[in-house]
């Protein structure tokens, strides 16, 4: 059942066919969701106009009980799961360049990062995000938590994360080819956990952060920053640091 912002959408753009056209994906992806993938909520508003707080009300709306610093983590963490899942098109691009902030290292990081997209189209991107993580044979960088702790795919550390995910409820998402460990997945899990989209007991995303991320997410940015086929990506890989290293030392602090 499809939830009502992704109904809107459809009926904004002129059925199913006609939103997978405007977004560069094929139908049946499209008929197989049940509410816009957090990737895609930017594009989809860029292409029908429906706001991004009706598609993903969890994401971009505001929730009962949810205070804003959350709110805002939640928003963080939805726009680096947006950059990392695939390239970003045109519209996406156009928001980035809107992109604010104050004189934090966060905000100079936004700042940075909306003058890169400024200064790129979405061929360079597109072309910058295939060097980088798919390349001819393997990309620059292998964006996986099993990688970057034992430096092989699908090992241990992956079991161990599904073995949480599961406590938690959180299920795989149908037709997902990545495995849960993509640096993508894991930031729009704790989007979810931040936005309160994904119930869970008090702690859960400390200890999901620690265990699962902490160990490897900053190192992983760092590289990025530091790729040799980054430039607009140079930039997400700075507001990925910066971001991680606040989450890493506010969770370290005494609840």
């Amino acid at each position: 059942m499809r939830d009502p912002g992704l109904d809107e959408a459809i009926t904004a753009a002129g059925g199913v066919g006609a939103l997978a056209r405007k977004i560069g994906i094929a139908q049946p992806s499209v008929s197989n969701w049940s509410r816009v993938p957090a990737e895609r909520v930017l594009t989809v508003e860029a292409v029908t106009g429906v706001s991004r707080s009706v598609l993903r009300p969890d994401l971009y709306g505001e929730r009962p009980g949810i205070d804003e610093v959350d709110a805002a983590r939640a928003r963080e963490y939805a726009l680096l799961a947006t950059l990392l899942a695939r390239a970003p098109d045109q519209a996406l691009l156009d928001r980035i360049a809107g992109l604010h902030g104050d004189a934090s290292a966060l905000g100079l990081a936004h700042v940075a990062l909306a003058e890169a997209a400024r200064q790129t189209s979405d061929a360079r991107a597109e072309r910058e995000y295939f060097d980088l993580f798919i390349g001819l044979g393997r990309g620059e960088l292998l964006p996986y938590g099993s990688y970057y702790l034992t430096g092989f795919l699908h090992e241990r550390p992956l079991a161990r994360l599904r073995e949480s995910l599961a406590r938690l409820g959180i299920e795989r998402t149908v037709g997902q080819a990545e495995p849960e460990d993509h640096v993508a997945i894991l930031c729009e899990i704790m989007a979810g956990l931040a936005s309160g989209r994904f119930p869970a007991p008090e702690g859960a995303a400390r200890a999901l952060f620690e265990e699962h991320l902490a160990p490897w997410l900053e190192r992983f940015f760092t590289d990025l920053e530091q790729a040799e086929a980054a430039e607009l990506y140079r930039r997400i890989g700075t507001l990925g640091r910066v971001f991680i290293g606040i989450e890493r030392e506010a969770f370290a602090l005494p609840s």
